[in-house]
């Protein structure tokens, strides 16, 4: 074998190859060394934080692990998820505790008149001051000022699609001046929409209307019944 194979200049040393670059991060005032690239949530892991509440799907899905961070050398102060936010050397982060927004009480089906109760239930929606804070707080990049504006005036439709992939993380109420909690706003605006202005799919009621009448109570008897492996064995014939 080739002598230079076993020279010591050419060597590779595996341990090094394979310790992972690490940045210097602050988490709630204290500096730790993390490896690169991975998200804020594992970084609070693997500098031994005891992150129990706050943790959700870990797939951006939840809003739990609502976020503010900084990076090196800016001022401003931002909002992420902690989830699906990668570190980078001289961040800067706390996970944000639960906001006490206040979150209105009301049954939806008794409701006469959806777009003008928004009044009564949120009060301080119109009181928008136009500062844009909400939407530059928003991890999901939604307009949530103009979200709030369109349920403002009724436009409840446009509320339930702009607010689709609203996770409900709440980063855009302490933000707001008005002290308007704009995601219930939109929960509202979306669930009345649903509720009391949607056209009602005429095979889902048709089904709804037999569920009512009892037509598969027996079957849900009979599935209710079965022990584990008379499940498996149901839903593997079905498959």
């Amino acid at each position: 074998m080739d002598q230079k194979a076993f020279d010591s200049n050419v060597l590779i040393d595996q341990e090094e190859v394979l310790r992972p670059k690490m940045v210097t991060v602050e988490i709630a005032g204290k500096k730790y060394e993390v490896p690169e690239g991975i998200t804020v949530i594992k970084a609070l892991w693997y500098s031994g934080q005891e992150v129990i509440h706050g943790v959700g799907c870990l797939g951006g899905y939840c809003g739990a692990c609502a976020t503010y961070y900084r990076t090196k050398d800016d001022p401003k102060v931002r909002t992420c998820l902690a989830c699906s936010t990668a570190v980078e050397d001289g961040m800067s982060f706390s996970m944000m505790a639960p906001f006490p927004a206040r979150k209105a009480t009301y049954q939806m089906a008794e409701l006469k008149d959806p777009k003008q109760d928004l009044f009564n239930l949120y009060p301080e929606a119109p009181m928008c001051r136009n500062c844009n804070a909400c939407t530059e707080a928003c991890p999901q990049g939604i307009d949530v000022r103009d979200g709030v504006w369109k349920a403002v005036f009724g436009d409840f439709k446009s509320v339930s699609e702009m607010f689709m992939d609203c996770v409900m993380c709440g980063l855009c109420t302490p933000v707001c001046i008005a002290d308007i909690a704009p995601n219930l706003v939109a929960l509202y605006a979306s669930r009345a929409q649903g509720a009391h202005f949607m056209e009602k799919p005429k095979r889902l009621q048709e089904r709804i209307g037999e569920i009512e009448q009892g037509h598969y109570t027996k079957e849900w008897d009979r599935i209710l019944g079965m022990n584990d492996q008379e499940l498996k064995d149901v839903c593997a014939a079905i498959k």
